[in-house]
């Protein structure tokens, strides 16, 4: 649940502009057997920003987001969102925390036996049981317009091309207003014209949600459309982190290697 104090920091930072973080990472780390995939990881996502973390596959990106919403346990570190430590909640506290969050998984994770309208109903029914069916399907309707689809509502998933699969995905994660959003390779598998497509999207939902997130990518036309700062990270620890400029105008032959 959204709680008051939580949204009364961030009306206050806006107003003085300032920086609040709204997930704090610190010294996380998370092993599979002997394989160290993050190691010691450190830093902030703020408050309305677009966060982008780079890397090549085996990085350990996916595994970050995985470890914030808790589909994954770290060994050791702490994960702050809105100040609350996800690595020690309850289940139940945790489901909370995850209210406010949207995931969009790198395939979808449609339900294809659910029509679209299915597909967008099934998290307000488990997220805002308040709402009445008026309110749901007008929020339905409202999701759909802002990414373009409100003409797919009652088709099924397997009738739908790669890139609309991609928008109904984002539309069912963005329809519980969520307040921080998680993109895993949001332009993976897109051709160029729907990457970019994507990738201007991604920037819709955060001015009209107002959302914090942090993007998963390899894909740097995807960064340099998203990104209002970046980290990369190699050998699962942070390697870098600034501006795009700063990554474009770097000499290291590392960050060199995906600026091309």
């Amino acid at each position: 649940m959204k709680t008051e104090q939580t949204e009364s920091n961030l009306e206050d930072s806006t107003k003085k502009n300032i920086k609040i973080p709204v997930i704090e990472i610190n010294n996380l780390c998370k092993s599979f057997g002997n394989q160290e995939v993050l190691k010691n990881l450190t830093f902030n996502l703020y408050d309305g920003e677009n966060l982008v973390v780079l890397g090549k596959s085996g990085s350990g990106k996916s595994v970050l987001i995985k470890c914030i919403v808790g589909l994954l346990k770290s060994d050791s570190g702490t994960i702050k969102v809105f100040d609350r430590d996800v690595t020690s909640l309850t289940n139940e506290k945790l489901d909370e925390i995850r209210q406010n969050i949207g995931f969009l998984f790198q395939s979808g994770a449609l339900y294809d036996s659910m029509s679209v309208r299915e597909n967008l109903e099934f998290p307000l029914h488990r997220m805002k049981k308040h709402l009445t069916q008026k309110e749901i399907n007008d929020k339905i309707i409202e999701a759909l317009e802002n990414v373009g689809l409100p003409e797919v509502i009652d088709k099924m998933p397997s009738q739908l091309s790669g890139g609309m699969r991609k928008r109904i995905s984002l539309a069912r994660t963005i329809v519980v207003d969520p307040m921080i959003m998680l993109y895993d390779e949001p332009t993976t598998g897109l051709d160029p014209v729907t990457s970019e497509e994507i990738s201007l999207l991604i920037n819709d939902v955060q001015k009209k949600y107002k959302t914090s997130s942090i993007i998963i990518t390899h894909d740097i036309e995807c960064a340099r459309t998203t990104a209002d700062r970046l980290i990369m990270l190699q050998d699962g620890a942070v390697y870098e982190k600034g501006s795009l400029n700063k990554f474009e105008k770097s000499t290291d032959l590392i960050i060199k290697s995906f600026f091309k």
